[in-house]
This record gives structure tokens, sequence and C-alpha cells, in this order.
């Protein structure tokens, strides 16, 4: 089902569902000119009828008004109290919302944003982030069903028109969001595709017919041009599959007078699948590491985005692409690899691959562009979801400024960061006996997530601010939210996004 979103001031005479947002202790805005006085009374009958209903955040209660007296249906949605009332509760409510609409075969939806002169958010762009949740609750991956089973008989579009006195401001801040909001899908899109589908050379030709169009450009690195450069890290992840490993390098450049200044740099790990190689995973949920590519899914919906929105910013992303397979190519435990930036490793275990891919697309980025801050990001261990489960991203930064700007997104946007210790001691772990470094640590399997970020570090040049985002607990929804559907999560790309405009835009 498609959505199509439209604000104006006024609403036809006509309507099939009327959404009607109620605050709590079941008071709502005044204007509701739209509905007759009768069907006025009627609201505050069901409502009184119905204690349950409270108007708390999320709650729904739908009721049918007789023939010719309206709308077909009014779907009261309670949002809450008003001084809570931010862009993300709204959003948050758009997302409750949609679930709501398809199961009660809505077809022609006209909703009344919020109006309370307590509200948080700014009055005139409250229904666009009601818009924007809707849109990305509305998410769908069903490229590979035969039959589409979200509702019986679906509408191909379903209308969605929002009622405010502040028509241009919604319409101009909505579509701002709807380009986030296709950075996303995006993200989502390569998360959930299948690993026989989606594999190194595929993906990166999906970015480059993704990004191209929207002036973004896009160099691809074949395994020859990466021979020749020096990617042995990342080479020898990818040795023991037949999908030959690649990097992609992706640059918009949205402020032409700052062409000559460092650009921002965004890195993303894109294992596009990861068995552990000859150190095998387990069999009980591998089918899921067909999103260990999911820190490369949210640079490349992070370009898509800034492309989309026409960001005043230049950026370079960069993905490095490899599968991760056992074969009698594959490199071993005991291999020592060296590097791009020339720092020998010795793999004790080829499940620790991500931070061999992140360290070449590291050295390279800083080499070719000097970029004057570097955030990247990977689903890159277990360790992080054993200290903070699936709730919060860690993130290891190297500079309290950029971590006080990623909090800052963070806490705009709802996608949970957590600041995690960088130390010497996490660092020393890293060094290697027989060679420079080695990709498992000292420290046994204790603190494996703060280890793993000491041996990224040790591939920062010249004190470059830093953030290193390992999503693993993000990676992907386990149940349908508010936020989006079960799946690739896309997480990351709100976060950048917002931290890009807040930090570098302003």
């Amino acid at each position: 089902m498609r959505l199509r979103f439209s604000f104006s001031a006024s609403s036809p005479a006509k309507i099939d569902t009327a959404v009607i947002c109620v605050y709590e202790n079941k008071k709502f805005d005044k204007n509701l000119s739209h509905l007759d006085t009768s069907s006025q009374k009627y609201l505050q009958d069901i409502m009184a009828r119905n204690p349950a209903f409270e108007g708390k955040q999320g709650q729904i209660l739908k009721y049918t008004l007789p023939k010719g007296k309206g709308p077909r249906q009014v779907i009261l949605l309670g949002v809450g109290q008003a001084k809570k009332l931010n862009d993300l509760a709204c959003e948050t409510l758009g997302g409750m919302l949609y679930p709501a609409l398809v199961a009660h075969g809505a077809t022609d939806v006209h909703v009344r944003a919020p109006q309370h002169p307590d509200m948080t958010a700014r009055a005139e762009k409250a229904s666009a982030h009601m818009a924007y949740g809707m849109m990305l609750r509305g998410y769908r991956f069903d490229k590979y069903k035969t039959e589409k089973s979200e509702t019986k008989k679906p509408a191909h579009t379903l209308p969605i028109h929002f009622v405010t006195p502040h028509e241009a401001d919604a319409k101009k801040t909505f579509k701002t969001l709807e380009a986030v909001a296709q950075g996303i899908y995006l993200a989502r899109d390569v998360m959930n595709e299948p690993p026989n589908i989606l594999y190194p050379e595929s993906y990166a030709a999906i970015i480059r017919k993704e990004l191209k169009p929207l002036g973004i450009s896009v160099e691809i690195l074949d395994m020859a041009k990466m021979k020749k450069l020096g990617f042995g890290a990342h080479l020898a992840v990818g040795q023991g599959s037949a999908r030959k490993p690649c990097v992609v390098v992706m640059r918009w450049n949205g402020k032409p007078s700052a062409k000559n200044k460092p650009p921002i740099a965004f890195v993303g790990k894109g294992v596009t699948f990861d068995t552990g190689g000859i150190s095998i995973k387990p069999a009980a949920g591998m089918e899921d590491m067909k999103m260990d590519m999911g820190g490369s899914a949210a640079v490349v919906g992070l370009m898509k985005a800034l492309a989309g929105r026409k960001a005043k910013v230049n950026v370079v992303g960069i993905v490095g692409l490899a599968e991760n397979m056992p074969s009698h190519n594959a490199v071993r435990p005991g291999d020592i690899v060296t590097s791009l930036s020339g720092k020998t490793i010795e793999v004790f275990n080829t499940d620790a691959e991500g931070r061999l891919v992140l360290c070449d697309a590291l050295t390279y980025v800083q080499r070719t562009y000097k970029p004057s801050h570097i955030i990247d990001l990977a689903t890159l261990t277990g360790a992080i979801m054993v200290a903070l489960g699936m709730e919060y991203c860690g993130a290891f930064v190297n500079n309290d400024k950029l971590w006080q700007g990623l909090n800052a997104a963070s806490q705009t946007t709802g996608e949970k960061l957590w600041r995690m210790p960088l130390d010497e001691a996490y660092r020393k772990a890293m060094d290697g006996v027989l060679s420079d470094l080695n990709n498992m640590g000292n420290a046994g399997r204790y603190g494996g997530a703060c280890t793993a970020a000491g041996f990224l570090e040790r591939f920062i040049e010249k004190d470059t601010p830093w953030a290193h985002l390992d999503i693993a607990g993000k990676m992907m929804q386990t149940k349908d939210m508010p936020s989006g559907p079960k799946g690739g999560a896309g997480f990351g790309v709100k976060l950048l996004n917002q931290f890009v405009a807040d930090q570098f835009e302003t």
C-alpha cells in the first residue's frame, strides 16, 4: 500500500475516515467544525461510554457515524499530555495511527493534527511529523511475496490529508522529512534483501543506480583496484567467497563554496553475509547475518537522504563490501595480513572480520579525502548487546564536542546512543606478538566491544575527531513497532542526518 500525503487548511464535505486527536483526560482541540453538531454530540457520547479510552498516547477508539452524518467512521487517537508533544512524539503518534487505519479499512483519511498551545512541537510542524511517522511505519518489504497479505483487499494508494492552519510550513517540513524517509527506506531495503540477491557486486550496482541520479558521485573500487592500492585486510575477509569484495565511495558536494575544505566522512561495514568464515558461527540465527552490512546500509541511506533534501554540506561516504565464507581459499586463524595502512594483523578469529574491512576503509578515506570528522557504523560485536541489550547503540567517541553533537541528535530523533569508554588498556589489548596487531585482543571474552573499538582507533590518524557506532543491537527490529515493521531497521540514517543538519548546516 502506498501512502499519498497532502496538507491544507480545510477539509472537504465528504470524508471516509476522520481522525481526531484527543488529549489526556478526554480533552480535544476546540475546532471540530468539520463535524456537524449532532456528530460532535455523538463523539462526546462515545467517549463517555468508553471509560477505558482516556486519551493516553497511542490509545485508539473507532466508531461509525450514522449514514449521512459526515464521515463514514471516526478514529479517536489518544495523544497524551499536550506539554509532552514534541516532534518525536508526533512522529510516534503517526506510527501508532497507521496500523489502525489499515485495520479499519480506511480509504480516504483526514487527520486533524494537534494544535494545542502547550505543545512542545511547533503546531505548524506537528502534521508533517505525524505524516513522517506514518511513512516509516508503513514501510513494507514484500517484493518476494506472491500474495500481499497486509489486508485482504489493500488499497493501491491510501490518500492521507492533514488539516492544518499552517499549510505552507507543513508542506515544506514534510518535503525534508520525506527525503529522510526515502533514505531510511533504501537502508531497510538493502538490509532485507536475501544474500543470494545482495552480494558485494550487486550491492555496488544498487548504490550506483539509486544515488547517481541524485547528483552523488559514485566510484567503485573492484578487487583489482583494491589489490593495487593495498587493501590487504579487507581482501582477506572476502577471499573465501566466490563473490568478490569491493569498495564503494560516494561523494555529495552540496556546498560548492566549501569545496576546498575537508568533508565529513561516514564509513560503513558491508559484510553482505557473515558465516564467521573458518571460525564458523552456530547455525541458529545465521539467516540474520545477511544484515551484517547494516552499517553500510546506514551510510548509503544517509547519502540518499542528504542528496534528497539538498543538504548544504560536503560529505564522503565509503562502504567496504565483502562476503565472509569458509572455503579452501578462506583466511585462516593464524594468518598474518597487511592492511592498507601498512600495519600487520594476525588473524586470531575469522569471525572478527568487520574490523578488518573497516580498518582499510578508514585508512583510505583519511589519506584520500583528509576529512574533518569520521563516523563509522558497524554491526561489529555481540559484546555490545551483552552490555546494552537491544535498546542502545554503543558510541565510542574520541572527541567531546563530537559526542555532544551526536548525543543531541540522538535525543531529537530517538535513535539511542550510549557513550562507551576508549582507553589505552583496550588499545594495548590489540597488540600482536608476531605482528603489529591481532584481531581479537588479549583480554579473553571481556570487554569485546571496547577492544574492537580500540583496534579501530589504532587506524585513526592525527587525532581526527572520530566516532565508532557499534549498531549490532540495533540492526533489526524483531517485532512491529511505531518506528517501523520488523526486519532491517535502517538505524543511523535519522540520527546522522540530524547530526549533519545541526552541526554543519546551521
